[in-house]
């Protein structure tokens, strides 16, 4: 089968178009004929050689999956063979990818793979910032910066449902206006003479926002400490623009500001990660959650991707078509 490998860390282009053995499911997984392949951020940061560091090269990439079970391995009932499903499947940037068969999720006949395929690392990734970390609650404010990448369109509109007012921040007037679209209440736009800690005051009469999601890291991190509410909550999962600055506890003493990190990886209870898989799976097909694509390529393609998520020129999910 065709594979995206890289032999060596770097830049986009160690990304190869490889041929290599199709994988065979075992106990207790299916294997996916894979359509689609979710790209994330931190696919970027494992080819640099941030992740996975000790695993031997080369290597596959792909963390999500959508397409159609083609076998199952051992005990899993074989009426999985042919469903469309979307699931967790590392190694995805591939014609084929296994899994756990708890991980599927079936696809109703509305939804694309490539909108699929764009649901559950960022999907589950958002559902948890708002429900398992922050806890948002009715009537809350949040502040969401990359409000207009994958994680932060999915937000928006979960912390909507959950009752909350939300606030992001982007780079361009286009990613603005999508994010008004998922629901935003109100977009900073870089670029203005105010900072983001101001706008957030003057939005907020002085008070602050109760909750800030932060995946950029070192250049927003001061804003989002001064954009926070008496016992407001920063949560971190992310650092595009490099790690923030070690915490000073003193500093959080005057409005007894709490901290946290978010991490898909981490190993999650079944139960919890089962309701959160549910949940987006449900809204999904009631259309109650919009995943929106913003760069479509072909599998040979995964390195301009690459080159374009690390940009910032992309909006929404990237997903790579695979033949």
């Amino acid at each position: 089968m065709k594979a995206i490998r890289y032999h060596e860390v770097g830049g986009p282009e160690v990304l190869r178009l490889d041929d290599v053995p199709e994988p065979t499911p075992g106990p207790g997984e299916v294997r996916i004929r894979v359509k689609a392949a979710g790209v994330n951020f931190a696919d970027t940061e494992r080819r640099r050689g941030l992740y996975d560091a000790k695993s031997p090269l080369p290597r596959i990439l792909g963390s999500e999956a959508a397409g159609v079970v083609d076998a199952v391995g051992p005990g899993v009932d074989a009426k999985w063979v042919g469903r469309r499903v979307v699931a967790l499947a590392l190694q995805s940037y591939a014609e084929f990818a296994t899994t756990s068969e708890q991980e599927l999720l079936e696809l109703p006949e509305h939804v694309s793979f490539e909108e699929a395929a764009g649901l559950l690392v960022q999907g589950l990734t958002a559902w948890h910032l708002i429900h398992t970390s922050s806890q948002l609650r009715p009537g809350q404010r949040v502040l969401i910066h990359a409000a207009a990448g994958g994680v932060g369109l999915l937000a928006i509109q979960l912390a909507k449902q959950a009752g909350a007012t939300v606030l992001g921040t982007v780079s361009t007037e286009e990613k603005a206006r999508l994010a008004r679209e998922a629901g935003a209440d109100d977009v900073f736009v870089y670029g203005g003479t105010s900072s983001v800690a101001e706008w957030v005051r003057k939005l907020t009469s002085g008070s602050g926002v109760d909750v800030v999601l932060d995946s950029v890291g070192a250049s927003t991190w001061e804003s989002s400490l001064e954009s926070l509410a008496p016992f407001g909550h920063l949560v971190a999962y992310g650092s595009a623009s490099g790690h923030p600055p070690p915490v000073d506890v003193e500093a959080l003493y005057a409005k007894s500001l709490k901290i946290s990190a978010y991490w898909l990886r981490t190993p999650h209870p079944p139960a919890l990660q089962r309701q959160a898989r549910e949940a987006l799976g449900d809204a999904l097909a009631k259309g109650q959650l919009r995943v929106r694509v913003g760069l479509v390529v072909g599998l040979g393609e995964a390195a301009r991707a690459h080159q374009q998520l690390e940009s910032r020129a992309t909006v929404g999910k990237v997903v790579l078509r695979v033949p």
